[in-house]
């Protein structure tokens, strides 16, 4: 094992040490107080929830998130085995990756509304499921076409998971626990979006067909998700356009527009940023070392996504303004740190890069998780999920691709150098913009 690798694995310990220490403290804080509801909620197998409700309920709902983002990056260090078996292009590559953003926004467009009108429980089933068939479509794939469905059905699962999973958190945490509940669904976030290509990697580290053993793993742990969703007390979230009115496009209130602005101001670079790390950073790394490691792709990635979780829990106190203008100002850094990396050909400014990448895709999420938390309405929040996610992940599908297609015409350098000059740009603006757009009064909402 090469010292870079020892490094990689020594600092994702360290971190994973300092999530799970500050994740027990925030849940024996949780245990040791008494929740209380001010206004019952119905539920579909009684009518009234008791007063108070157990924080574990929220904690295992975060559960689902987590266990749907493993398999949406899962397939990052695998990439370079699937093109070198099929033999296609960065240009395909990215085309893959993409279908993931069809698939979740796709997912994301309805999702959060049928969620807030027939409850999280009706759009959380079928989303487990389908994501445990994309699970076993990775599992089998056999040509570009089945890994294009598996990762389109993946996109549809996280879809359903950020929408309907992340305010089912947010159901659960309770009014008075709504910063917490936010924390909670983005640290399982990108936590399962970290695990993943960790445990992809060290798999085909050691394995010679490394796709069925980490599919199938992938798809029982789905299967305990789907199991979880059925038992979790999940409210029924009473709509006020009712059961029998058509879909539509999603909408946010308008005195909620400049709330959900800011959260992609941010959101929207930094998951473009780690997007490109995940799509084309085995390919960067290879270039780099001149040796194809998978387990160096996925450790690097899985410290990306920790490096996310972590930083939430340092700012967790701030406002959503500071927290958003420190991600701004991450996704800046990030970009500085890999121009420097592809320029100077050095490995440690990519690793710093990923770091940042993630420290910023971490800030704006929790920033505009949080604001939709304290602002939106019960009836509203996952309509309004959906709306964050559309924004941030449709500017990461879209830069992801043309970063690819830029590779295939001006060569690797060239197009690292454009993509990051772009992405600091918005980082640039984000920072610049938040300040104006957020000049609003902060609610009253006691924190616990």
């Amino acid at each position: 094992m090469s010292g870079a690798e020892t490094a990689i694995i020594s600092v994702t310990r360290l971190l994973f040490a300092i999530n799970m220490t500050v994740s027990g403290k925030e849940m024996l804080l949780n245990n040791m107080q008494t929740h209380h509801i001010s206004h019952p909620i119905s539920t579909g197998d009684r009518s009234k929830l008791p007063s108070s409700r157990p924080p574990a309920a929220m904690w295992a709902s975060a559960a689902l998130v987590a266990a749907v983002f493993m398999l949406s990056n899962s397939a990052t260090p695998l990439y370079e085995h699937w093109q070198r078996e099929f033999g296609f292009s960065p240009g395909t590559l990215t085309l893959i990756f993409s279908m993931y953003i069809v698939g979740l926004i796709g997912s994301l467009l309805f999702a959060g509304q049928i969620s807030d009108r027939y409850g999280r429980r009706p759009v959380l089933i079928p989303g487990l499921l389908i994501g445990a068939m994309g699970s076993l479509l990775f599992a089998n794939a056999a040509s570009v076409l089945t890994l294009c469905v598996a990762r389109m059905a993946s996109g549809v699962a996280v879809g359903v998971i950020v929408s309907a999973g992340m305010a089912a958190v947010a159901d659960l945490g309770g009014v008075q626990h709504r910063r917490r509940a936010a924390l909670a669904a983005s640290v399982s976030m990108v936590l399962g979006a970290g695990l993943g290509p960790l445990f992809a990697g060290t798999v085909a580290h050691l394995c010679r067909d490394p796709a069925w053993l980490v599919f199938t793993i992938e798809f029982v742990i789905l299967l305990l998700a789907l199991l979880l969703a059925c038992l979790l007390p999940l409210p029924r979230v009473h709509s006020a356009h009712g059961t029998g009115a058509r879909l539509w496009v999603p909408t946010i209130p308008r005195v909620n527009r400049a709330h959900l602005a800011c959260g992609m101001a941010v959101f929207g670079p930094g998951i473009s940023a780690t997007a490109f790390m995940l799509a084309l950073g085995p390919t960067l790394l290879t270039e780099l070392t001149g040796a194809h490691n998978p387990l160096l792709a996925g450790g690097i990635t899985c410290l990306m996504f920790f490096s996310a979780a972590c930083v939430q829990f340092f700012v967790r106190g701030l406002s959503p303004q500071r927290i958003l203008t420190l991600g701004a100002i991450s996704v800046l850094l990030a970009m500085s740190a890999l121009l420097f990396s592809i320029q100077m050909s050095m490995m440690p400014a990519m690793i710093a890069s990923a770091l940042l990448a993630g420290a910023g895709q971490g800030l704006g999420q929790l920033g505009g998780f949080t604001l939709i938390s304290l602002h939106v309405a019960q009836a509203r929040r996952a309509e309004a999920n959906a709306l964050l996610n559309i924004g941030a992940f449709g500017l990461a599908g879209v830069s992801t691709i043309t970063a690819g297609y830029w590779i295939n015409i001006y060569g690797l350098s060239v197009a690292v150098t454009l993509f990051s000059l772009v992405m600091a740009c918005l980082g640039v603006a984000g920072a610049y913009l938040i300040p104006k757009l957020l000049d609003l009064p902060r609610p009253q909402v006691r924190s616990t």
